[in-house]
């Protein structure tokens, strides 16, 4: 009875996901559940959705499967989050744009530490983690349209390993590890590196300039493609490693702040969207890269 009733799960898990059409955006959560400072977002092992600015800023909300929210945690001082990232153990890296920080936080225990320190960032936005868990922060000066791109080691040390750019904003690593991507959210342009064995960058080039609208995060799925938040238009694009354009998705607001990957096999996007302050989700044809990291 019981393997029947597994079973019979399991088909209606399969057949919802297989019905439901990709790249059609729906509601996640309630309207106005989180200030206008959303953002993040990433999904843990069991497909919650972890969402900074919860109800209030400086928190950062859990959200579970099925669409409750809850504050997960509150962060200390003046630190507010941006960007998260997970490494392979689980432990959740969180970009603190206001105290210069990146942010570890124990999922266990909730405990939160400084990971890596910079007075030199100008505010740390979006992180981006390779394979062997280095960590990219993109760098925006805003006032300024000019940004770079730090380093962080194992070990919290940071390095600058691009500068003179324009508003860097959302940044991935691509499966294999070689290619880091970041794009600039006044600028309009997406450039690819190349990544040595030490972790640094070469070969700056530019994989695609848009016309309109500026950007925000940016994350990388398994087969390399690239989605991207276009802020301003209200859509994802799904791109292609070469710039080609494969897909783009209305996300019933004009504000999409960053996205993830999660759900059962890692082909739902959510979106943190800042006009309706809300969590907007979508099906993908294809399986998010972070996700499949938790599948090792």
């Amino acid at each position: 009875m019981i393997r029947s009733a597994f079973l019979l799960s399991a088909c209606l898990v399969s057949w919802s996901l297989a019905d439901d059409k990709p790249f059609v955006g729906k509601a996640f959560t309630p309207e106005k559940g989180f200030t206008p400072g959303i953002e993040g977002p990433a999904c843990d092992a069991k497909g919650n959705v972890y969402v900074v600015n919860f109800a209030e800023q400086q928190t950062i909300g859990k959200v579970t499967p099925d669409g409750k929210a809850e504050v997960w945690v509150k962060l200390p001082g003046k630190s507010t989050g941006n960007g998260i990232v997970f490494d392979k153990k689980g432990m959740m890296y969180v970009a603190d744009y206001v105290e210069h920080n990146v942010l570890m936080i124990d999922p266990e225990t909730k405990k939160i530490t400084v990971f890596a320190h910079n007075k030199s960032m100008n505010q740390p936005n979006d992180l981006a983690i390779a394979p062997d868990d280095t960590m990219y922060a993109s760098d925006p000066s805003w006032d300024k349209s000019t940004g770079q791109i730090w380093k962080i080691s194992r070990d919290g040390k940071t390095t600058l390993v691009a500068k003179d750019m324009g508003t860097t904003n959302g940044i991935d690593v691509s499966p294999d590890g070689k290619t880091l991507y970041v794009n600039e959210s006044v600028q309009r342009d997406v450039w690819a590196f190349d990544i040595d064995k030490a972790g640094n960058l070469s070969n700056k080039r530019l994989l695609k300039k848009f016309p309109d609208h500026g950007f925000d995060g940016m994350r990388c799925d398994v087969e390399g493609n690239l989605f991207i938040s276009r802020y301003g238009k209200g859509t994802v694009v799904k791109m292609s490693p070469k710039g080609e354009i494969l897909q783009e998705v209305d996300v019933l607001g004009g504000s999409p702040s960053n996205l993830c990957f999660g759900g059962p096999d890692g082909k739902t996007v959510y979106v943190t969207e800042v006009t309706k302050q809300r969590l907007v989700s979508f099906r993908s044809d294809t399986a998010g890269l972070a996700w499949k990291r938790w599948q090792k």
